[in-house]
């Protein structure tokens, strides 16, 4: 697994187990119409937000500044930033988030409830009760809020720079190159996953700053805390949906899943490919396989068999049958019905293709 893959499964835990574990409390506590349970339940909730949202805003930093080097500085990338090292860095994210969250246990800061009294957090007004808890707030602003959101707008910045600018040679140079798309897609969707998180959380992020500098809330009523909170916790939800957009291996491993759980969702696959101007007098190859997942092993045996029949057919029949190397115009058909009875011995889970 890839650093970039892994911090990624990082931060989909750090998303999953957020809602699971949490926010649960608060759904009840909005439908009582009252905070649920004693201080015991508030130190929980306001301790493990506090938590997973800093672990959320070091995961995406990380990835930023990962992508970052790797974009602009590959030989570093290469030689320092192993799996291994990111290993270490996930370790380091999970540690430094636990141990400044664990402070107000210990009398620097407090976890109480919000001013619309559904939910806990920092006492952000304690700023002005003692030195431990000013320098804690500010502490937290500055160095987990502020210093990131930095680190994250400087490095996609750059990233998104140095992408467009090699994109534009290669494009002035009249070359095409797969890995420039790839690329591009894997830039735009960090990118897209930092400044959501970043627009998602600036609102509550302003709204307790103003908070410190005010003695009373009588600048803002309580309700209007209501909305800041609501979208911050929207962080954790829309990174599914934007891996989903951008990352085509996830959308296939989607939807296999799909397909073990319904399989009623399958149907037919048509693959078309039209062939170049030597391979006539056969310029188009047909595929079809049904909707699926297909093993390695058990398509290569197809691709086998598709091989040796086309040979009776001649040479030009036997190249437009090999697809591996060629671009496949796919599309969903209807379901299964009509299937040609080639495709009645086929495995339990999968089909093997047909060439025509």
């Amino acid at each position: 697994m890839a650093g970039s893959e892994l911090l990624c499964v990082n931060l989909a835990v750090v998303d999953f187990l957020c809602c699971i574990c949490f926010y649960p409390l608060s759904i009840l506590s909005s439908f009582r119409h009252a905070w649920l349970g004693e201080n015991t339940t508030c130190v929980y909730y306001g301790l493990g937000c506090f938590i997973f949202g800093l672990c959320s805003m070091f995961t995406i930093t990380a990835i930023s500044v990962i992508r970052y080097l790797k974009t602009c500085y590959s030989l570093v990338y290469a030689v320092w930033l192993e799996s291994a090292n990111i290993r270490i860095v996930c370790c380091a994210i999970w540690l430094v988030a636990a141990v400044w969250s664990s402070f107000p246990l210990f009398g620097w800061g407090e976890y109480v409830p919000e001013p619309y009294g559904l939910s806990c957090t920092i006492a952000w007004r304690h700023y002005h009760t003692s030195a431990k808890d000013a320098f804690y707030v500010i502490s937290s602003f500055a160095f987990f809020t502020l210093v990131p959101i930095l680190l994250i707008m400087v490095s996609q910045c750059q990233i998104l720079y140095k992408v467009s600018r090699f994109s534009y040679l290669l494009s002035a140079r009249g070359i095409r190159n797969n890995l420039q798309y790839t690329e591009k897609r894997l830039s735009m969707m960090f990118f897209c996953i930092s400044l959501g998180f970043v627009i998602a959380w600036a609102p509550y992020a302003v709204v307790s700053f103003l908070f410190i500098f005010h003695k009373e809330n009588i600048y803002m009523a309580p309700e209007g805390f209501v909305f800041p909170a609501l979208f911050a916790k929207s962080s954790h939800i829309y990174n599914p949906f934007i891996y989903f957009y951008f990352n085509k291996t996830f959308q296939q491993e989607l939807r296999c899943l799909l397909l073990s759980v319904w399989p009623r969702l399958g149907g037919n696959r048509v693959g078309i490919h039209i062939a170049t101007a030597h391979q006539a007098p056969y310029p188009i190859h047909i595929q079809l396989q049904e909707r699926g997942c297909i093993p390695k092993k058990n398509f290569g045996l197809s691709q086998d068999r598709t091989h040796s029949e086309s040979k009776l057919k001649g040479k030009a029949m036997h190249k437009s049958s090999r697809v591996h190397d060629r671009p496949v115009h796919t599309c969903w058909g209807s379901t299964s019905k009509g299937t040609p009875s080639v495709l009645e011995n086929k495995p339990t889970n999968c089909s093997l293709p047909v060439s025509i």
